[in-house]
C-alpha cells in the first residue's frame, strides 16, 4: 500500500504536551482500555505529559484460532478509521492473533497497520503486543521465561512456540483455559501470585504474568515481581514501554514493574 497525497489530514496536530494514542482491540476486549490508560496516567503523574486513548475494535468473541484470523483481516480498517484521530503511535492489542498466523508475524502486522494510516494521510508509530513482547524480552536479554496465558491448551502450544521461535526459552507455560474473552477480562489477578508461585522458574530470567493483553494482571505485577525477586512482565507492561519509547518519552510508571519504573530500576534488577 503507497500513500495518498490526496487523503485528507482534517485532523489537527497534538498540542504540545499531550500525545494521542490509537488502540485496536478485540471488540470482545474490555481490559487494554483500563490497564494502559491507567500505566500513561502513573506515567503522567510523575511527567506532566498528558496522553489520550483513541480505539477502534476489530469484531472478535471466542479465542479460537478462526476468529482470531479473521480479526486479523480487519486490522488495515481498524487502522484507517483510528488515525483519522492524528494518533502518534498506534498500538495493536491482541497478542494472540498476531501470533496465530506464525512465526514472525507481528512485523507483517505491524506493517499493515503503519501502511493504512500512511495511506490515510496521517502517518504514526506502530506497535503490537505480540512484537512488544517479544522485543522487550530479546531486548533485556531474558533468554529464559516462564508465562500465565488465560487460552485453551492448544492455543498456548501455540503462543509458547511463538515466543521460542523468537530465540527466548519457555520453561514453563499455564494454561488457563478460558475460551471466552470477556470471561478472560473477568478473570481476578488477585489469583495471579499463587499462580506465579506455581511456575516452574528455575533458570528463568522473567516471569511473563499474563501472555495476553485482555487478562487482568496490573495490581499483581509489582507484587510479583517483589515476591518472587525476578523482573515481571505482562503484554500490557510492554505494549506500554514500546509506545513510550516510540514517543521518545522514558518510563517513569509506579508500581508496574521495574520494567516501566525507569532505566535506574531495570539496572539495579539486573536488566
Amino acid at each position: 500500500m503507497t500513500a495518498n497525497p490526496d487523503a485528507p489530514t482534517c485532523a489537527a496536530p497534538a498540542p504540545d504536551g499531550l500525545s494521542r494514542i490509537g488502540l485496536i482491540v478485540p471488540s470482545s476486549n474490555t481490559t487494554m482500555e483500563t490497564e494502559l490508560p491507567e500505566l500513561f496516567r502513573r506515567q503522567s503523574e510523575a511527567t506532566g505529559h498528558r496522553y489520550t486513548f483513541h480505539s477502534a475494535r476489530a469484531a472478535m468473541k471466542q479465542v479460537t484460532r478462526e476468529e482470531l484470523l479473521a480479526m486479523v483481516d480487519r486490522a488495515a480498517d481498524c487502522a484507517t478509521a483510528v488515525s483519522d484521530a492524528a494518533v502518534d503511535a498506534i498500538a495493536y492489542a491482541c497478542l494472540v492473533a498476531v501470533m496465530a498466523q506464525g512465526p514472525g508475524a507481528h512485523k507483517e502486522s505491524e506493517q499493515v497497520i503503519a501502511d493504512a494510516a500512511r495511506a490515510n494521510g496521517h502517518p504514526a508509530e506502530v506497535v503490537s503486543s505480540a512484537g512488544a513482547l517479544v522485543r522487550t524480552l530479546r531486548g533485556l536479554g531474558y533468554s529464559r521465561v516462564a508465562i500465565v496465558t488465560p487460552y485453551m491448551a492448544p492455543l498456548t502450544r501455540m503462543v509458547r512456540e511463538y515466543i521460542e521461535g523468537e530465540g527466548i526459552e519457555v520453561l514453563d507455560a499455564v494454561a488457563l483455559e478460558v475460551p471466552d474473552n470477556l470471561a478472560v477480562g473477568r478473570l481476578d489477578p488477585e489469583r495471579l501470585p499463587d499462580i506465579a508461585r506455581g511456575l516452574r522458574r528455575g533458570g528463568a530470567d522473567a516471569i511473563v504474568l499474563s501472555a495476553c493483553v485482555q487478562m487482568p494482571s496490573l495490581p499483581a505485577v509489582q507484587r510479583v515481581e517483589d515476591e518472587l525477586g525476578l523482573p515481571v512482565i505482562t503484554a500490557a507492561t510492554a505494549t506500554a514501554y514500546e509506545v513510550l519509547a516510540a514517543l521518545g518519552h522514558p518510563p517513569a510508571v509506579a508500581g508496574a514493574g521495574r520494567l516501566l519504573a525507569g532505566t535506574s530500576e531495570q539496572e539495579a534488577g539486573g536488566a
